[in-house]
């Protein structure tokens, strides 16, 4: 029915609609703070290993391996274009990491990544998170745009598939920036304000790599391979250091591997 529903609308439109629901995710997930000031750690990092589950398994079935298909079905070699896409999504994550100003959940502020301002620590939280959701809101973004070239219903819904994963693991990443923020001795509104702005980056990711795919084709399988390097990037970077940080690795690899099941389970079952 939701690929009956959507299927009628423009790709890019389909992306925007798609994007909001992953923010609107992250914003019901900072709507936690509202009713807690403080969440368990083990729980925490369990959300943060199953956020980081869900990225890996969308990056290999919901983005690699339709990029390896359709770099076959273009004459080149199948390795090539995914190789140079996912490539060169990490190495722009990384670029983006060394610029932008941010901090990790749990490191003092001393230890904050890019550039040196003097930014507050509570800005600098939020901008950690939105660097997590650039790639995500440019995965689901491409993978729409991909629905107008390939044309088939079961595209569509593998694309629908990966924004219900984004949004999944939105729903703790937006928790992991509102309740810290609370703790910092923000208001619960101001800690939910924050939270879901973290989020605001998808829509106008998902737009752009929609586009870029609807109007270049060429570029389809180098898009969906670069978001796909982009995730990797944020997951071993990002996500899985700060889950495994204190004391509860155990508890957060099995958080992983739930994630990745759950993702693998819904795009082979249901994309």
């Amino acid at each position: 029915m939701l690929v009956e529903a959507l299927n009628g609308f423009h790709p890019i439109l389909q992306a925007l609609i798609a994007t909001c629901y992953t923010w609107f995710m992250t914003a019901l997930g900072a709507g936690l703070v509202f009713f807690f000031r403080s969440i368990n750690k083990k729980v925490l990092d369990i959300m943060l290993g199953f956020a980081a589950g869900v990225m890996i398994a969308a990056s290999f079935w919901s983005l690699l391996a339709p990029a390896i298909d359709m770099a076959e079905e273009s004459g080149l070699p199948s390795w090539l274009p995914p190789l140079i896409g996912f490539l060169a999504g990490g190495l722009f994550l990384r670029l983006v990491d060394r610029i932008l100003p941010h901090l990790h959940l749990n490191t003092p502020l001393e230890e904050a990544e890019g550039i040196k301002t003097s930014w507050q620590r509570s800005v600098l939280l939020v901008l950690s998170i939105t660097l997590h959701n650039i790639p995500e809101g440019l995965a689901v973004g491409v993978a729409f745009g991909a629905v107008a070239q390939g044309l088939s219903t079961e595209l569509l819904a593998s694309a629908i598939v990966l924004a219900l994963g984004m949004g999944m693991q939105n729903f703790p990443e937006g928790a992991a920036v509102s309740i810290p923020l609370r703790r910092e001795g923000l208001s619960r509104i101001k800690s939910f304000w924050y939270g879901q702005l973290s989020g605001m980056v998808e829509p106008i990711s998902g737009i752009i790599g929609a586009a870029a795919v609807f109007f270049i084709k060429p570029l389809l399988p180098y898009a969906l391979s670069f978001a796909a390097g982009a995730m990797i990037y944020v997951v071993v970077e990002e996500l899985i250091p700060e889950s495994q940080s204190s004391g509860n690795s155990h508890n957060a690899t099995l958080g992983t591997m739930l994630g990745f099941a759950v993702m693998m389970l819904l795009d082979v079952a249901l994309g």
